[in-house]
């Protein structure tokens, strides 16, 4: 027998060869050994096994990321009905950034020291630190699903970079007002839309989507999005229902039409895209004596916004905003009035007067 130690993929391994039994194993060795005499001892035993045993059966490699990246494309993404917008941006991000840096490298032989050189080509890039959050987040994911599919033993722990949250821009309630009122003199449809997004939360692919059919006396159900011509379910993948505000109800019935399933429509007849919606808004700030913005998601903002200063509780807008996470609903909730005020003041009250607490309170001391 001739054993030769070595570091295999930043851990201590060991080529062990048997020339009477034609039998080599090249591997790390367990992590639960520490020490050199623990690793002597081990090899002395797995020696005996191979003897007896004999050959081990013949070593199936593990695929390359630029050979796994389609099927998990393919198995996993696809299979699972991804919303279009997440495809793409999962196409993008291993197209961009992933793929190129370990195209060639086998799934097994990712560890932190290919981890770190997709972080520094990151750095090069001087990225966001959002976007390399959403970068490393995805590599874990697909190493996740290697691990699970069995094709690797285990999937390296992958630290993501912290991120500050974005301030989150609204329109204020008299700018708001200001806002509809733009809206209203630029047209029915261009009305409705602003309504939609502002006291309705849509998302602007889900106002594209938006057919005639989800609108009944009382609510507007989201069951659809729109990515660039391709219809999938809402973020998140759940449907939900909103009921709607007075004059949202008078524009949506304002704006019926018989030219098709989708709700809304421009004047020269043909479907509204997210474009078109970015055109309304800059048209409604015109109108209304507001700073010109594309920035649909400030709508969405503000509904979710104007919820919370008037108190409505965190769980509600998680639903009529459809948020996947109620963290996402939270970075509103500093906005409900007299959040920090009423937590500070139960400091104030009197101490309960209860036997019980009393005497509990007593013996602890």
């Amino acid at each position: 027998m001739s054993i030769r130690y070595e570091t295999r993929y930043g851990r201590p391994g060991y080529d062990l060869i048997i020339p009477t039994r034609d039998i080599r194993e090249r591997k790390s060795f367990p992590e639960a050994l520490r020490t050199e005499a623990a690793r002597r001892k081990w090899i002395e035993a797995r020696e005996r096994e191979l003897l007896v045993e004999g050959k081990p059966a013949p070593l199936i490699l593990a695929p390359t990321f630029g050979e796994f990246e389609p099927r998990w494309m393919r198995e996993y993404v696809r299979a699972d009905g991804l919303k279009p917008s997440t495809v793409d941006a999962y196409e993008r991000i291993l197209r961009l950034h992933l793929v190129p840096v370990l195209d060639s490298v086998r799934l097994d032989a990712i560890g932190e020291l290919q981890v770190q050189r997709v972080k520094l080509e990151l750095a090069k890039r001087e990225l966001a630190d959002k976007t390399r959050a959403c970068v490393l987040s995805l590599l874990a994911e697909i190493l996740n699903a290697a691990e699970r599919w069995e094709l690797i033993a285990r999937a390296p722990r992958i630290e993501l970079p912290t991120f500050m949250q974005p301030r989150m821009a609204f329109y204020d309630f008299d700018e708001w007002e200001r806002l509809v009122e733009g809206a209203r003199r630029a047209g029915p449809m261009q009305l409705a839309a602003i309504l939609l997004a502002g006291e309705a939360g849509l998302r602007r692919g889900e106002l594209v989507a938006l057919e005639q059919a989800d609108i009944d006396a009382r609510a507007v159900t989201i069951q659809r999005s729109e990515w660039k011509g391709k219809i999938g379910k809402p973020k998140g993948g759940k449907i939900r229902r909103v009921p709607m505000t007075q004059r949202l109800r008078e524009a949506l019935a304002a704006v019926r039409h018989l030219r098709g399933k989708r709700l809304l429509w421009q004047a020269s007849g043909r479907r509204v895209a997210i474009t078109t919606l970015q055109s309304w808004l800059e048209t409604s700030c015109r109108r209304a004596g507001l700073p010109e913005s594309v920035n649909l998601h400030k709508l969405r903002h503000t509904f979710c916004s104007h919820l919370a200063m008037k108190g409505a509780p965190a769980r509600a807008i998680q639903e009529l905003a459809g948020h996947a996470d109620l963290k996402t609903t939270q970075r509103y909730m500093h906005l409900s009035p007299g959040s920090t005020e009423a937590a500070i003041a139960l400091l104030e009250t009197p101490r309960p007067v209860d036997s019980t607490w009393t005497a509990t309170s007593e013996t602890r001391r």
